[in-house]
């Protein structure tokens, strides 16, 4: 029997963070923007940290979205949490807040996190190296040059290669510097990186937080020193969410579990049916026993994801064909919703990486990322199959 005081993650989607309404709603509502107080006293109060209270919603000092952040914080087991208008406005924030002293990006990640690590932060005077996942070996020197902010994602963009975050965290943290892990890809359903020793956790919230493609925001959840650490940043560049944002996202987080491990199961349909397509030379899905990342991803994840990446055979030229063939499957630069996404990443997320460097990072002109929804899965392999044909 499950102990109610430690409620699984599907309940905690559900219950935590929600705030009491005078009228009965089980939901927390959307809050304005801004807040009245009896008298000056009680506003200096708030302002000067003697009583907790909405203040201003650039703050974050708003119940909805204090209440999300509550529920962002359950789901990925962390003691605080920070909504954001964007995925990239809560890297930008942590870098600025934390990686001042140098930061490290070990594998592949989304275009704009690499433009944001190799050419905004260094221009900024921040010392910041791109370290492939089969450089890993260069880690320690890098840190012990001064960096002190490891960065990754597992699975990465779009190769969806595999990190051992145990491992990295254990070596980042015997050089006093700390981990940040985005786990968009995997989602707290099927990965919890604090409780594997990273210090932060990043999300794009757009994708599976969010899940209908119908908002834009992102989250960082960690220890409250930390977050502490990174508020004044998302103060003062104004990158905090709208209550609206705010609410809708704690309405899609409530479904969450129920869509992520619904796309787990369709993506490793998918992927196997993919492996044995004659036109396609490769899949990269960590659920496939052929994945190079396939034992640790079985050993540091719940559920494989409902992202796979198929290299068409041909040239980038053939896998645009397939991409405009394709019926069910959008063609949209995103993920994570409940309808299917196909993106080349050569034309979209990596578009800005010079063609070298998507060489270099193994990203192939060939390559359609895949995202997968909640369609039937043998109505999407269906539709698979007549565009590759």
């Amino acid at each position: 029997m499950t102990d109610v005081t430690t409620p699984a993650l599907a309940t905690r989607c559900v219950h935590a963070g929600e705030l009491a309404d005078a009228h009965g709603s089980p939901h927390t509502p959307i809050y304005t923007t801004t807040f009245a107080f009896p008298s000056t006293q009680a506003v200096l109060d708030v302002v000067e940290g003697r009583a907790t209270g909405s203040l201003y919603t650039r703050y974050g000092l708003n119940p909805s979205i204090q209440s999300l952040e509550a529920k962002l914080a359950a789901l990925e087991g962390a003691e605080a949490a920070l909504a954001f208008a964007s995925g990239m406005a809560a890297e930008a924030a942590v870098f600025l807040a934390l990686g001042r002293a140098g930061v490290v990006c070990i594998g592949d990640a989304y275009g704009g996190t690499l433009e944001l690590i190799g050419e905004q932060l260094p221009a900024l005077g921040i010392p910041t190296r791109l370290m492939l996942g089969d450089e890993l070996d260069q880690l320690d020197a890098a840190l012990a040059a001064g960096a002190r902010l490891v960065f990754l994602e597992t699975p990465s963009n779009p190769v969806l290669e595999v990190f051992d975050i145990a491992a990295i965290a254990a070596r980042a943290h015997a050089q006093g510097a700390l981990l940040v892990v985005d786990n968009t890809f995997a989602s707290p359903v099927n990965q919890q990186p604090l409780a594997l020793g990273a210090d932060l956790v990043v999300h794009s919230a757009t994708k599976y937080l969010g899940g209908h493609s119908d908002l834009t925001a992102g989250a960082l959840m960690g220890s409250k020193a930390l977050i502490e650490a990174v508020w004044p940043w998302r103060k003062n560049l104004g990158t905090t969410p709208a209550p609206e944002t705010a609410a809708l996202l704690a309405r899609s987080l409530r479904t969450l579990v129920a869509r992520v491990r619904t796309q787990n199961a369709s993506a490793q349909r998918i992927a196997e049916a993919m492996a044995a397509h004659p036109r396609v030379a490769r899949v990269r899905y960590p659920g496939l026993p052929a994945h190079p990342g396939h034992a640790l991803a079985a050993r540091q994840m719940q559920g494989f994801g409902g992202m796979l990446t198929l290299e068409i055979k041909g040239d980038g030229a053939a896998a645009s064909q397939v991409a405009d063939r394709l019926r069910l499957f959008a063609l949209a630069p995103s993920l994570g919703g409940v309808e299917s996404l196909v993106t080349q990443p050569c034309t979209t997320t990596h578009h800005g990486l010079p063609p070298a460097e998507r060489t270099r990072r193994g990203i192939t002109d060939s390559m359609l990322r895949l995202s997968v929804g909640l369609e039937e899965p043998e109505d999407l392999i269906a539709d698979l199959n007549q565009a590759l044909g």
